[in-house]
């Protein structure tokens, strides 16, 4: 899974302050590595199907990510993975990311939380004893079809400092056009303390793919932090 980022619109939406600080708190409770984070280096193992193919994996930044397999196709898709495990455990402050929307929030009883809507981003979250349960966004890019996701988090880990660390996470990738579902991709992660930083450990993910359950995994050993 590869999540675009979402553009900033206009809106004319009165900002709510209550829904600003519950998404803050929800911001700030979440495990991200530190400011002065420099990145690391890891054996790599990738599992396609009961495939395997082994190389190596270096994290400078979310934007500087290198990953060497022998399999041309499976590093690209490798290097997708671990980029997005960057852009989401890298160091930004909430006013970076969703705090410049405007920010409004709804109580309709759902079970994951309240409704937390970021107008001018076609997103919704719901947030839920302090941390956030389910991001849903509609995305479009010139020449590709419009399409949506919705991902609800199932399982979260609680670091050394307190954080919470997503540990498992199903996504719904739908038409925004006629509802329909194209996939699902069901996310398992484990984390390892290094330092003072948590880096990833496993990722197994199960999705449906050109007519069959595929089930893929990525193992990092060897972690040295740079």
């Amino acid at each position: 899974m590869t999540m675009p980022q979402h553009e900033q619109q206009q809106t004319t939406v009165q900002d709510d302050p209550q829904a600003r600080a519950l998404l803050k708190q929800a911001f700030e409770r979440t495990a991200r590595w530190q400011a002065d984070f420099k990145g690391f280096t890891a054996d790599l193992t990738v599992n396609v199907n009961g495939k395997e193919t082994s190389g190596s994996v270096m994290v400078k930044s979310p934007r500087e990510v290198s990953v060497q397999l022998s399999d041309p196709d499976v590093q690209k898709w490798a290097q997708e993975q671990i980029s997005m495990i960057a852009v989401h455990r890298g160091p930004r402050s909430f006013e970076e990311s969703d705090g410049k929307f405007t920010l409004t929030q709804e109580e309709d009883g759902h079970p994951l939380g309240t409704k937390l809507v970021i107008h001018g981003s076609n997103s919704f979250y719901r947030i839920k004893n302090g941390r956030i349960t389910q991001i849903n966004r509609k995305m479009a890019h010139p020449g590709m079809p419009p399409f949506a996701f919705t991902i609800n988090v199932e399982e979260t880990a609680t670091t050394q400092d307190g954080k919470f660390l997503t540990t498992r996470y199903t996504v719904y990738y739908y038409s925004p056009q006629d509802g329909k579902l194209t996939n699902v991709e069901s996310f398992t992660d484990s984390h390892v303390r290094v330092g003072h930083s948590d880096l990833p450990a496993t990722r197994r993910i199960i999705s449906y793919e050109n007519g069959e359950v595929r089930v893929k995994s990525l193992t990092f050993s060897n972690h040295r932090m740079l």
